[in-house]
């Protein structure tokens, strides 16, 4: 299935391509949709490379059916020289990468910062070592909340719920909290709620409103367990391919789109809340009437106790299997940002 995609993404490509300069032509495929929050920061990049000289063949997963999941495959082998990857889905395929970004790790957005800049040299030198890619930006959609249909007043309720999760790491924090993961890409999570697939989902609260969870969603836990951190990669051989001149470019463009969408991340998600709970407030988003459920001490806590005593022990355990040592590096960055040291099992 999946050569059979990447296949007709390079057709699609060659097709719409027409006569370009070999070394100025530029394949981009995003997961953003028009009508999210964050667009507007992706256009204003691409705009960039054109203005750079770059023939420039944007794509969307959504528009050529492609998923998500197979963004960092379709950069390895250069279907797209330019691919936005979701970190979470990446880490199927090396455990490695989602050390940045571990669920309740890091729950909020002045310290997810200063994970994802302590471990971007060593994910970068992994990225290219293992997949031939290398890293153009790394950025958060905004603190991973809650949706659910049903009624819930604290974290305890979430047991025995069916809950989206779209990593590892929030697998095992949800059985942690006696909740069953469903594993859903965002596309599919409307219909889910909808349909009582699942009983919850978790996004950020612009992302949410955007997508307009709150039709199908009644009650709001505002408890952010990660960021979910995004990454924009270009094909390792590609990218050597350019110029000096051009890699500048490409540089230029997409680390102004990197601080546009951390600024986004750490400014929005307020008025998305007070949109999805009809509060005062709401100005950029849709009003809905979401009851808002207030976040305890305990709240906290526990999912703090469950990344330290299972989502990380999980986490180092797959880590270690396919990348001995990962602890240790691990540790020399995220950790010493975060005040954590973790342990090889």
């Amino acid at each position: 299935m999946f050569k059979k995609a990447m296949a007709a993404a390079l057709t699609l490509s060659a097709l719409s391509a027409g006569p370009v300069v070999a070394d100025t032509s530029v394949r981009v495929l995003s997961q953003i949709l028009p009508t999210a929050k964050q667009y507007p920061n992706e256009a204003a990049a691409i705009e960039t490379l054109k203005s750079g000289g770059f023939k420039v063949q944007y794509n969307n997963y959504d528009g050529l059916g492609l998923s998500t999941a197979d963004g960092l495959r379709l950069v390895s082998d250069n279907a797209f020289n330019i691919a936005s990857v979701q970190i979470g889905t990446a880490a199927r395929d090396d455990a490695f990468f989602e050390g940045l970004d571990l669920i309740g790790v890091s729950t909020d957005m002045q310290s997810l910062k200063a994970a994802v800049d302590s471990y971007r040299e060593v994910f970068d030198a992994r990225l290219q070592e293992r997949f031939g890619a290398t890293v153009l930006a790394l950025w958060p959609f905004g603190p991973q909340v809650f949706y659910c249909n049903a009624e819930v007043n604290s974290v305890d309720d979430l047991a025995n719920l069916k809950i989206r999760s779209f990593t590892p790491s929030m697998s095992a924090l949800l059985e942690t909290l006696g909740a069953s993961p469903v594993t859903l890409n965002f596309g599919e999570v409307y219909p889910a709620l909808q349909r009582r697939v699942a009983d919850c989902g978790v996004t950020s609260p612009t992302s949410g409103n955007s997508g307009k969870w709150p039709e199908v969603t009644t009650h709001q836990i505002p408890l952010s367990v990660s960021g979910s951190v995004q990454g924009i990669f270009a094909n390792l051989d590609w990218w050597n391919s350019l110029s000096d001149e051009e890699r500048a470019q490409v540089k230029t463009a997409y680390t102004t789109l990197e601080a546009a969408q951390w600024a986004l991340a750490s400014t929005i998600n307020d008025d998305a809340l007070a949109c999805n709970t009809g509060q005062d407030g709401c100005e950029e988003g849709q009003k809905f009437s979401m009851t808002m459920v207030p976040v305890t001490e305990d709240d906290i806590a526990r999912v703090q106790k469950a990344a330290a005593e299972v989502v990380l022990p999980d986490w180092i355990e797959r880590c270690e299997a396919t990348y001995p040592g990962c602890t240790e590096v691990w540790n020399d960055t995220v950790g010493a940002a975060r005040g954590m040291t973790a342990a090889s099992n």
